[in-house]
This record gives C-alpha cells, structure tokens and sequence, in this order.
C-alpha cells in the first residue's frame, strides 16, 4: 500500500476526458476548450485540399493534391483551457491551380501543423505544386513536373507526390493527378489522366472516414480523364471543368480539360478526442474529488445497431411540373444489399433524432439524421416558368418541368457511398399550350426518375424494400410528373408515383395530384396544366415526411423523449426497434 493511500503501481498522467470527441469543419479560427478532467488527447489534422489545374485546350490541367494529414496521440493539455484551433480551406478554383490553406491544432505541449494540398500544374506554372501532397503535372512540352508531397517535410509523412503529366506536341494531352496522404498521384497515360493518390481512413470519430485523396489529372478526348482518389478527391473533366474535393475531408480538386479552369480543394478539418487514462498511483482524495465531479473514469457500454435514416421528400409542382425527388435513403441492413452500409457502434446515452419534413409544393425535403449517418431532402420538381436551381437536387433528384429547365435534378447530392437516391427524370417540352408536354418523375432510392413521353408524365423512380420492422416496406419513391389536356382533347396522361410511397401526379379525366406517402419519404406529385383541368387536379403535392429506425440487439434498452415521437417495441426475434416518426431523442441503455 502506498503511503498517500493509493494502490502501487507505475505512474502515468491521469486523465478523464470522458473520450470526448469534438469535430471542427468550419474553415478559420476558432477555440476548443477541454473538459475538467482532462489531461490528454487525440488529435487528427488534415488540412484544406489543393484545387485541380485549369486546361489549355488541348492540354489538361493537374489533380489538386490533398491535404496534409497528420495523427498525434497522448498529447499533454491542462483541463477547462481553451486551444486554438485552425481549419484549412481548400483551394480555390483557378486557371493554375491553388494551395489549400493549413490546418493546426495549437496546443501548447505539441503544436500540430497540416500543410495545405499542392495546386495542381497548369502547363509550366508550378509554385504551387508543393505541398501536404503534392498537386499533379499539367500536359505541355514539359509535362514532367509534378508537385512534392511531405512538403515541408514531417515524421510521419503527411502526404505523396503528385503524378507526372504527358508531353504535348508528340505526345498526349494527359495531366498526372495529385497525391494523396496514402499513396502517390498516378502519372498520366496515353489513355487516361493521372488518378488521384488514395488517402488514409481513421476512426477517431467513432466511423472510419478517409481523407485527403488527391484530384485526379484533366485530359482531352478520346484520352479518358482521371478519377479522384478515395478520400474526397475530386474527379477530372474530359474537356470540362473537374469535380470539387470533397468538404471536411482535404481532397484534392479534379484537373480540367478544354480551357475550365481547374476545380476547388475540399476544406480541411481538425477532430480532438479528449482521453480516459488512469494512472497506476492515485490518493484516495483525489479519486473521490474526481467521483464528485463527474471525471473518473467509468464503463461505457456500447452496441452495435442498424439503421434506416430516410429524409423527408420533395415537393411536385403544378403547370405540367415535374414529380419530387424522394428523400435520401440510407440504411445498414434489410434492403438490397448494394445499398447497405455499415452498422453503427453506439455508446449508451441519449442521441438526437432528427425527422425530415416533406417538402411543401415546389420546396425541397429536409433532412433526417441519426448519429453520423445523414440523409438529404428529396429534390423540389422543377415547374413551368422558374428556371432550375440547387432545390432540385437531393437525395433523389426532382422531375423537370415542360418549359424553363426539362433536365431534373441530381440524387445523391451531397453523394454518399452507397448512394442514398437517383436523378429526376427529363420533361417533355410542352410549348406553346395547351396539347402537349408533361412532367418528368422524381428520382427514387433505387432508379431514376422516368422521362415523360408524349404519352404520360414520367413515372417516379422506384423505392427501397426494407424489412428493418419486419414487413418488407418500401421508402423513398419519387413523385410522378405532372400531365397536360389540351383543348377537347387529353394530353399526355400523369406519371404514376414510384413504389415506396411516390405521389402520383395530376392530369385530364379529373385524375388528381397526390402527395407522398408520410414516413416514406416519398416524393408529391406533380400537377397538370390547371388552366385546362380542374384546380386539384393542376395543383402539385407535397412531400411525404421521412422516417428514422434503429434496432438493436436484445441486451440494448431503447427509451424515447418526448414519448409520442416513437414506437418503441421488440421484434419476434428478441431484437429492440424503435421507430421515429417526429424528431426527439433516443435514450441507448
């Protein structure tokens, strides 16, 4: 026995921190301030990506390089103090490509530093090529130049090289992509752009995330263009401009070809993970100061559950509009497999549920969130006289409309893997009235929204089955788009909505609009031409509210707050269920 009371053992800092974990994506300067009780912590750094080199016609220009990526555990801290703390902006789309900005965790004992991504290479231009990862080398006469990674240099490395670009004249229109934090940006080859060097994963988070993926390399046709490395790398453009790196993961921007300039690097972002230590030797008064404020050390227990996280839906839109886009589905099990992600480890504790509304006509769906998985509103249907805006994009993309945008809107917007939803469907052009033109669909979970004929509106993409509850159920199907009459004689016919809750849309005989189905996710209907059927008929619908389900394992205890927000129940199989109708919090025990 010790004579300070405590038990015999090697001395090691203690620290309570409660495994904290806080999360800092918006780019700038800010402060974290630690708990009490803690003494050490984790730290990751990454930096903001480099953005891709603007093309020459016909040469392209380089993959930006990611993010300088760093690690660094047991760092010493005192408790309550606040840190600074800076997140790196990627750089910014330019003819040559642009740096990204540092990232730094500024903590007194071990101050970490992340160099932002090398620019990538717009012919000979390179003074920003260097880099936490190098930028790729455009294609011109002197397409060898690549960027360095690991710039400047740290133990461990915080990135690679970029990738070599191809000689023009003789040679081929091809640039090199960017590095990445894992592995060096590809050269350029007679047939593709460079592909961005892959970053690293780390799960300090609780998931594993991989960041700061090099852009890949621009070119011109026929020569392919490269892709972006895993990690938010953003892909190159074959004659275009490329793909921004991803946001909060330090991807290099995607190289372009033609004469665009080069694509954005993806912010950075900097996570700290205040530790549980104890050390071998304590007193007996300072482990029952610690009990007093909440600071020692205790078990938590965790489980492993499965989700189904569906967002709320978009709204149709009247004059031969198009349907809405289904909410972002995501889910872990009990569907088609291709759309499965991975089960969530959850600590005990109360967790916030957020349910997406559905869309109100002509508006976006908002968002559903459990934990770290989030799913986006279902894309708002373009209509008759407004022009396409970012509204029609979602997790499935709206339908577009007869007149001002046909084209609809992108799913898988911001893109998840797997994908949470499809694009809308095309319009058919109805103009001037009143015989022809009708809606496009809604994208659903698993298609794309159906392109209007001169027949009928397009019909809503599919839904997802999901048997999470048991029943096999389907969410998140898109709006059917809106048809037409004209005169004494019916027009196309309205699209059907799709299976998982899709609304049908309105048309002639009387044939109403509908709106999703709530807690589908489901996309509303789009209306028809009111100035030649009845009012209901022209008017678009709303989108179907989503829908948050967690199940657990027999051992977990589920309790919701407020009560009314869920169904809490058990399945014939012993596990836990609890289903989530309206926002509320999720009690894990």
């Amino acid at each position: 026995m010790a004579t300070n009371g405590g038990i015999i053992g090697k001395s090691n800092k203690s620290s309570f921190g409660k495994c904290k974990v806080t999360s800092t994506t918006s780019t700038g300067s800010t402060t974290i301030t630690t708990q009490p009780g803690t003494r050490l912590v984790e730290t990751l750094v990454v930096a903001g990506g480099g953005s891709g080199g603007g093309g020459n016609n016909p040469e392209g220009g380089g993959g930006g390089g990611g993010g300088g990526f760093r690690t660094a555990s047991c760092i010493s801290v005192c408790g309550n103090s606040p840190y600074p703390i800076t997140v790196g902006a990627g750089g910014a789309s330019a003819a040559g490509g642009a740096r990204g900005s540092n990232s730094v965790a500024d903590f007194t004992s071990n101050p970490i530093t992340s160099t932002g991504g090398g620019g990538g290479r717009k012919q000979t231009g390179c003074e920003n090529m260097p880099g936490g990862s190098g930028g790729g080398g455009g294609s011109s006469t002197s397409g060898a130049v690549k960027g360095c990674g690991n710039t400047p240099p740290t133990n461990p490395p915080q990135g690679n090289n970029g990738g070599t670009g191809g000689g023009g004249g003789g040679g081929f229109y091809a640039a090199g992509g960017g590095g990445g934090a894992n592995a060096v940006g590809a050269d350029a080859t007679p047939s593709t752009g460079g592909v961005g060097g892959a970053g690293t994963a780390n799960t300090i988070t609780g998931c594993s995330v991989t960041y700061a993926g090099g852009g890949g390399g621009g070119a011109l046709a026929p020569i392919s263009a490269g892709a972006g490395g895993a990690g938010g790398g953003g892909a190159a453009a074959n004659g275009g401009a490329g793909t921004a790196g991803t946001v909060n993961t330090g991807g290099g921007g995607g190289g372009s070809g033609g004469t665009s300039n080069g694509a954005a690097g993806g912010s950075g972002i900097v996570v700290v993970k205040e530790l549980n230590k104890a050390s071998g030797v304590w007193s007996m008064q300072s482990q029952f100061s610690a009990q007093s404020q909440g600071t020692w050390p205790r078990f938590i227990a965790s489980y492993t559950l499965d989700y189904l996280v569906v967002a709320g839906g978009g709204g149709g839109n009247p004059g031969r509009g198009g349907g809405g886009g289904a909410g972002g589905y995501r889910a872990s099990g009990y569907g088609p497999s291709p759309l499965r992600g991975s089960s969530l480890t959850i600590e005990e504790g109360d967790h916030t549920i957020t349910v997406g509304a559905g869309g109100a006509l002509g508006d976006k769906g908002t968002n559903s969130v459990f934990s770290t998985i989030t799913s986006t509103g279902g894309g708002a249907a373009n209509d008759f006289n407004t022009s396409a805006c970012a509204a029609s994009d979602g997790g499935s993309g709206g339908g577009g409309s007869i007149r001002e945008t046909t084209a609809g809107g992108s799913g898988n917007t911001p893109p998840t893997s797997p994908p949470q939803g499809n694009n809308g469907g095309t319009a058919l052009p109805g103009n001037p009235m009143p015989c022809a033109g009708a809606g496009g669909g809604g994208g659903g979970a698993t298609a794309v929204g159906a392109g209007a004929t001169p027949s009928g509106g397009g019909a809503g993409g599919a839904g997802s089955p999901n048997t999470i509850l048991g029943p096999d159920t389907s969410y998140a199907g898109g709006g059917g788009g809106g048809g037409s009459k004209g005169g004494p004689t019916a027009g196309p016919a309205p699209g059907p909505g799709g299976a998982g809750g899709g609304g049908a849309g309105g048309g002639h005989s009387g044939q109403v609009s509908v709106a999703g189905t709530p807690n589908t996710g489901g996309g509303g209907g789009g209306g028809a031409d009111s100035g030649h059927v009845p009012t209901c008929a022209g008017v678009g619908r709303a989108g179907g509210p989503g829908i948050v389900i967690v199940r657990g394992p027999s051992a977990v205890t589920f309790s919701s707050n407020p009560g009314p927000s869920a169904t809490i129940s058990t399945h014939p199989g012993g596990d836990k269920l609890a289903k989530f109708t309206a926002s509320g919090t999720l009690t894990v025990s």
